[in-house]
């Protein structure tokens, strides 16, 4: 997929099929064709053994609540190494804000503030290096909490008491530019209001509020109607980061040589739409980059039973 092609499916575009694929690709899809040389016996324990490995997950979840606790800590032991919350703060003197937020502070007091501007560039690099939508997975407070409110509902859909409502994912861009237009001509930034990373962010910082009775109310309407609503149709900072994070070295890779085509990875996905080259027949190429959605949260890499997603850093020649 064509990095243009990749962005428009991070606006909302559904995923196409392919027009060409390299020889190496379709001599791969050529010994797929069909239903043998596939031991679904063998396959099905292997999906088995992956259902019980949460690796990349526990790791995550680890840095993910160690850098939250930093802040928690930091504030209340008065250690001026970190200070703030996730919204805007300093570390070891270096500024550092969220691109989004700070962008609509500076629109709604219409005057570009030098040290938000700073916070911006500071954040910038760091995650454009990393990848910019892995804030979302191994820093935002929300999406931990998002994805607990997830098992719960997997759970209940197992007994169909809810059901995944699923929204165009267009919407996201709508929520992005209406939130920018709303601070312009108000004056005043509604979307740090209503923003749960900030909300839970500060709470975990300085102590709980009211708010938080806003974001219990959004797990509860992901719980019981559209699972992981604010992070898949909403979040304007999960799209900022997307889009600064295209040319981010860290991604996710997909091998289409060992690929068994069976599923399991979009199933656990947040964004299932990035793993739409696992589909039998999709992959242009035998080794690809998952698109700029990708989270790199490594819910498909454990789950995957033959091994084909994997971490990488590109031009090391190196997997993680």
């Amino acid at each position: 997929m064509s990095l243009l092609a990749d962005f428009k499916v991070m606006l909302g575009r559904a995923p196409e099929k392919p027009k060409t694929r390299t020889d190496e690709a379709e001599v791969l899809h050529g010994r797929k064709r069909g239903k043998g040389g596939v031991n679904i016996a063998l396959l099905l324990e292997e999906i088995a053994q992956a259902q019980e490995v949460h690796t990349w997950r526990n790791r995550r979840w680890a840095v993910l609540i160690g850098i939250n606790l930093l802040f928690t800590l930091s504030f209340f032991l008065d250690i001026q190494i970190l200070e703030g919350s996730l919204t805007a703060s300093r570390v070891l003197g270096f500024h550092m804000a969220d691109i989004y937020s700070s962008f609509l502070v500076m629109l709604a007091d219409k005057h570009v503030a030098v040290n938000l501007v700073i916070g911006m560039v500071t954040v910038f690099l760091l995650w454009g290096l990393v990848g910019g939508r892995a804030f979302c997975s191994w820093v935002c407070p929300y999406h931990l909490v998002a994805e607990w409110a997830e098992m719960l509902h997997l759970r209940l859909a197992k007994q169909n008491w809810v059901a995944d409502h699923v929204i165009h994912r267009g919407v996201r861009v709508v929520f992005w530019v209406l939130f920018a237009l709303l601070a312009l001509v108000t004056g005043h930034a509604l979307f740090l209001t209503l923003n749960p990373i900030g909300i839970l962010s500060r709470a975990l910082v300085y102590g709980p509020s009211l708010a938080l009775l806003w974001v219990g109310m959004l797990l509860v309407f992901e719980v019981v109607y559209s699972r992981r609503a604010w992070c898949r149709y909403v979040c304007p900072i999960g799209l900022t980061y997307g889009v600064l994070g295209v040319f981010a070295p860290v991604r996710m890779r997909y091998h289409l040589e060992a690929c068994a085509h069976e599923g399991e990875c979009r199933k656990v996905c947040e964004v299932p739409h990035v793993l739409d080259l696992t589909i039998k027949g999709r992959a242009s190429k035998a080794h690809m980059d998952i698109g700029p959605d990708c989270t790199r949260c490594g819910l498909c890499v454990d789950i995957c039973p033959t091994n084909s997603l994997t971490y990488e850093v590109k031009g090391l020649d190196r997997i993680l």
